[in-house]
């Protein structure tokens, strides 16, 4: 299998594309929370990268698979038949954007973690996104691309993920650490969470750190750090990237960038609780609700 860069620059995309290289496809994984109000699928129809397709995270995920959650895996077979949709086999390059000029990275990373998680790490994330993109000079379109099903044979690595079972089990056991990608406010119940019917607050001896402490801006767009930087950020928050490491958030979207961030440092097997604190909330409050805590 290939060896693929996990980032990949604005001009070295702009050089596939116009050379058409073979086996390479750039996918628009652009996803907001919902009080943003925002629709990244109205905004990839509108415009677009040449040649891109779009990456539904909604669409390619298991609703009500884990106890109505917002958004889970779904199943290995799911996987490949939707992004065989799009054209990708195991032998395509896959690079993923988004178009976030405000957090500058936020939904790619989960899109980069389920190809990873289904076993295709030919898969790197284009830096700046959108924004640098169209920052740098080059051209956006609205025709979409038509492509041919093929077929894409997905693997499950257990190893890059967290069930609520294993978080359950982790309360007594603390074989692992889990860090929180949510705002500081969120994690100790000072501040809402942005989905309804979810009260705030944290995991019993999870840490706080905040997915922005992963990035750093450069001419007012933002980008991961470099990994010195990165093991610093994990350093100052307690974690030790070499032992065990969960990753959570609200839904598990921003739990990727922590993920993400932990694989540039050098450390590639950080797993994700894919159902993050909406699962944990939802199956504790009314159970076991002094394991909901909050400050």
């Amino acid at each position: 299998m290939q060896k693929v860069s996990t980032l990949v620059s604005v001009g070295w995309v702009a050089k596939q594309i116009n050379s058409k290289a073979k086996n390479f496809c750039i996918l628009d994984a652009s996803w907001h929370l919902p009080m943003v109000k925002r629709d990244p699928l109205k905004e990839y129809r509108e415009a677009h990268i040449p040649s891109a397709l779009f990456f539904d995270i909604e669409k390619c995920s298991a609703y009500g698979g884990a106890g109505n959650l917002s958004l889970t895996l779904p199943s290995p077979d799911e996987f490949a038949k939707y992004v065989g949709t799009l054209g990708i086999d195991n032998d395509t390059h896959v690079v993923v954007y988004e178009n976030n000029a405000k957090f500058g990275v936020f939904s790619a990373p989960r899109a980069w973690w389920m190809f990873r998680m289904f076993g295709h790490n030919i898969v790197s994330v284009m830096e700046g996104g959108l924004p640098l993109w169209t920052k740098e000079g080059h051209e956006t379109t609205d025709v979409i691309p038509e492509v041919d099903r093929v077929q894409f044979r997905a693997s499950y690595m257990q190893n890059l993920l967290k069930s609520f079972s294993d978080i359950e089990a982790n309360l007594e056991a603390e074989t692992f650490k889990v860090m929180d990608a949510r705002a500081k406010g969120r994690f100790t119940g000072d501040m809402p969470e942005p989905r309804e019917g979810i009260e705030s607050g944290h995991i019993p001896n999870s840490i706080s750190l905040p997915f922005q402490a992963m990035l750093q801006e450069e001419d007012g767009i933002k980008k991961f750090k470099l990994p010195d930087a990165l093991r610093e950020a994990f350093a100052d928050a307690g974690l030790d990237l070499g032992q065990p490491i969960t990753a959570s958030c609200g839904s598990g979207i921003s739990a990727c960038i922590l993920a993400m961030g932990a694989y540039l440092a050098g450390t590639e097997d950080v797993a994700v609780f894919d159902g993050s604190w909406e699962e944990f909330y939802l199956k504790m409050k009314d159970t076991k609700p002094e394991n909901i805590l909050k400050g």
